[in-house]
This record gives structure tokens, C-alpha cells and sequence, in this order.
């Protein structure tokens, strides 16, 4: 049973201080082993990666076997359903049509002094995904990592994933096919990440590494951090759902377990302001839980992380919102445009009763790879400018040292950078 708080109730701060700093994930001391598994990789490239892959995953690989051919690429398809292929090929247009529209402008003008300024976007030359295996396969991540690279401009997208006695679920290279991903390797944990940096014999280094993995590939992302880029180190995910008690408590109930499935230290919460409603979407969640295949998994993560916060009126919740910013909010009301504008920290939002999250998660278009652990507060979700860098430009005309040259120089000399000033001075004809 998820705890119970009253908005109204005396120590309701010390309560949602405690719901909101719920410690959710254990900490595991991985970052010696990990640091040890890079400095392997380094020093013996595909060696390590196959002694390493194969010890940890059974997968049973040699370095010659390390990358998925072509013909088992497009072979995978084959064990997939029609239904499944067709569904990927909606989810993939979607997407691609979505990110399209952020791919931002370059800029040139001239400003009153003559001087020309603007900037430019290029993409990265290449990029590396780390796919998960473990629980459950994500062919969604797929899409929503690749599919923007490739929006981008990215030339080279590289997908790595460990093969579980030798095994990639098939739907997973579906995917990396639609979103053109051909170079594919059999490996994952932390000498995924390593041969990503640093490079191998058979796995040729990349410029940013994106996507989740477990706590040795958290702790591997941030141990790389600085050779290359990543996107984030991703927590546990997370729900809120704002509803009032106009909504259907099994609908409520089946988005709040929608997150909690996934990880036992993943939260669901809800703010209402009806306590009846409430109580009638404990009693479903109670039994949509007895109906899961990953019970264990979802009752675990609502027992232990989930909440739900009863508010006087839901105009109160806004603050609490922020407060939380969550990865995902759904605002199930009759008006949700109106609640979200006083919303600042999201990292997606869902509006409406008929816009559960899980729409999100496959085939709406918006990105599914967002902030968690209220890292929305000062990040976004994955996007096509991660996936670019800008450039700023600056052409002046003698007109232009001319009348800015000065104070420029003035700034120079005050930081005691006479070398900046001399250069300056140089243009305006000066003896310094």
C-alpha cells in the first residue's frame, strides 16, 4: 500500500520531505570494479571485451563475432510479428516527424557597428547507444535515441547490447534497422561503455555515449565523462499524476503502476483533491497489481516509493509539482493547459484524461529518454540538439575595432591580459 499524505495535516512537510527523499536506489560501491574494467579495456581492447562479455553475459563471442552482421540484422525481422514490424514503423515516422521540428537555424546579421555575428549547427560525427538487456528489452529506446541522432545529421550511429547467452531480442534490431543503425556488437556493462571511449581494434571510438544501463553503466558513463559526452546518468523512473475525482480510478491506478513496473525503486505518486477518489484508486491499484506478470516488481515500487497526496484543491499543487519534478506528469482534469502553465519542472508532460504516459513511451513522437530524480529542475529530455553543437561566429571591419576596439581594451588591461589588449591595439594602429 502506497503511504497516504493530507496536505492539510500539521507535519505534511516533514512527510512529503521524507516521500520526496526517499533514498530509491542502493548504493552499490561499483566504481573501483568499474574503473578496473576500463583500464582492461584500454590495455587490451578486444581481448578484454570478449573474456569480460563472455564471463559476465555467456554470450559466447570471439572478437570476430563481437559485430552483428548485416544478415542477421535484417534476419531478425523474421521472428518478429507483422503487427509488431507495423507498429515499430508508425512509432519510428511518428518520431522522426516530431524531432524534425527542433532542428534549430543558423543565424548571420550585421550589427550597427559593422561587425557580423551569428553561429552554425553541425551534428557529432558519431554517436554510441547503449541498449539494456536485463528485465526487459526497450526497442522504444531504440527509436528514441537513434532516431534523433540520425535527424541530427549524425553520420555513424553505433548501438551496443549485451547478448544474454548469445541472445538480442529480436524486435530490438527491428528497431535499430528502421532508425538506420547497422553497426551493431554483442556486448554491454561497463567494456561497452570503455570500448565507446576509447576505442578497440574492432570497435572504433565515438564523440557522445547515450542511453540507460545498470549501476556499473551509470558509473562507467561518468567515469568517461570528458573523453567523451553522455546524455545523463538516469535514476529510477518516475510518475505524478494530478487528477481530480472525475476520472476512472482503474485508469489512474494503471498509469500510476505504468512506471512502477519497471523497477522496484522506480515512484508513482498522485495529488487529488478528493479523498474518496483516492481511496478508490488504492483499491485499484490493489487489484491491477494481483494482474501483472511483474508483480513483484510493480508492488515492490508502490509499497515502498509510492504516494498519494491529498490536497485541499488541486490549485495548491503546482508548488508541489515543482517540487517534485517528476520525469513524467500527467494532469488528468478538465482543464490541463491551464494547470500546466503554472507548472515550471516536468520533464514531459501528458494533458488530459486520455493521455496516459505510456503513449509517450512508444508512439506519440515527444522523446521518451527524460530527467529523472528531479533533475527536470535543470535538464531536459534527449533531443535532437543533443545530438548537435553550435558554432558562434564574428567578422569585424576596421569600422568596427574602431569603435568597440577600445573598451575592449580597456577590459583587457584590467585583467592583467596586456597580450589581449596588445592584439586589439595592433588593429587600431596603436603602440602599446
Amino acid at each position: 500500500m502506497a503511504r497516504r499524505l493530507d496536505a492539510r495535516a500539521p507535519d505534511f512537510a516533514a512527510q512529503f520531505d521524507a516521500l520526496l527523499n526517499a533514498k530509491r536506489e542502493v548504493e552499490n560501491d561499483v566504481a573501483q570494479t568499474v574503473r578496473g574494467i576500463i583500464k582492461d579495456v584500454r590495455a587490451r581492447g578486444d581481448h578484454a571485451l570478449v573474456e569480460l562479455t563472455n564471463k559476465f553475459d555467456r554470450a559466447g563471442v570471439t572478437s570476430a563475432t563481437l559485430r552483428l552482421t548485416d544478415a542477421e540484422i535484417g534476419a531478425a525481422e523474421a521472428h518478429c510479428t507483422k503487427a509488431q514490424l507495423d507498429a515499430l514503423d508508425v512509432a519510428a515516422e511518428r518520431i522522426e516527424s516530431y524531432h524534425r521540428r527542433q532542428l534549430p537555424t543558423d543565424e548571420w546579421f550585421t550589427d550597427p557597428t559593422g561587425a557580423q555575428l551569428g553561429w552554425r549547427w553541425t551534428s557529432l560525427d558519431s554517436v554510441g547507444l547503449y541498449v539494456p538487456g536485463g528485465t526487459a528489452a526497450y526497442p522504444s529506446s531504440v527509436l528514441m535515441n537513434a532516431v534523433p541522432a540520425r535527424v541530427a545529421g549524425v553520420k555513424r550511429i553505433v548501438m551496443v547490447t549485451p547478448a544474454s547467452n548469445g541472445n538480442i531480442t529480436p524486435l530490438v534490431l527491428a528497431a535499430a534497422k528502421r532508425a538506420g543503425v547497422a553497426e551493431i556488437y554483442r556486448v554491454g556493462g561497463a567494456q561497452a561503455v570503455a570500448a565507446l571511449a576509447y576505442g578497440t581494434k574492432t570497435i572504433a571510438a565515438v564523440d557522445k555515449i547515450v542511453g540507460p544501463g545498470n549501476a556499473y553503466v551509470a558509473a562507467a558513463k561518468r567515469d568517461v565523462f570528458g573523453k567523451v559526452g553522455i546524455d545523463s546518468v538516469a535514476g529510477p523512473s518516475e510518475i505524478l499524476v494530478v487528477a481530480d475525482g472525475k476520472n476512472r480510478p482503474d485508469w489512474i491506478a494503471a498509469d500510476l503502476l505504468s512506471q512502477a513496473e519497471h523497477d522496484a525503486s522506480s515512484q508513482s505518486i498522485l495529488i487529488t483533491d478528493d479523498a474518496a477518489f483516492a481511496a478508490k484508486v488504492e483499491d485499484a491499484a490493489e487489484h491491477a497489481l494481483k494482474l501483472l506478470p511483474r508483480e513483484k516488481i510493480a508492488r515492490a515500487s508502490w509499497t515502498d516509493y509510492g504516494g498519494i497526496i491529498v490536497v485541499a484543491n488541486l490549485d495548491d499543487a503546482a508548488p508541489l509539482v515543482d517540487a517534485i519534478a517528476p520525469e513524467h506528469l500527467e494532469i488528468a482534469t478538465a482543464d490541463p493547459q491551464t494547470f500546466a502553465a503554472k507548472v515550471r519542472h516536468a520533464g514531459a508532460i501528458f494533458l488530459g484524461r486520455h493521455t496516459p504516459e505510456a503513449m509517450g513511451d512508444y508512439i506519440a513522437g515527444p522523446n521518451h529518454v527524460l530527467p529523472t530524480s528531479r533533475t527536470a529542475r535543470f535538464s531536459s529530455g534527449l533531443s535532437v540538439l543533443d545530438f548537435m553543437k553550435r558554432t558562434t561566429l564574428l567578422h569585424c571591419e576596421p569600422a568596427t575595432v574602431s569603435k568597440i576596439g577600445p573598451d575592449a581594451i580597456v577590459l583587457a588591461e584590467a585583467e592583467g591580459l596586456d597580450a589581449h589588449a596588445r592584439s586589439i591595439a595592433a588593429r587600431l594602429n596603436q603602440s602599446r
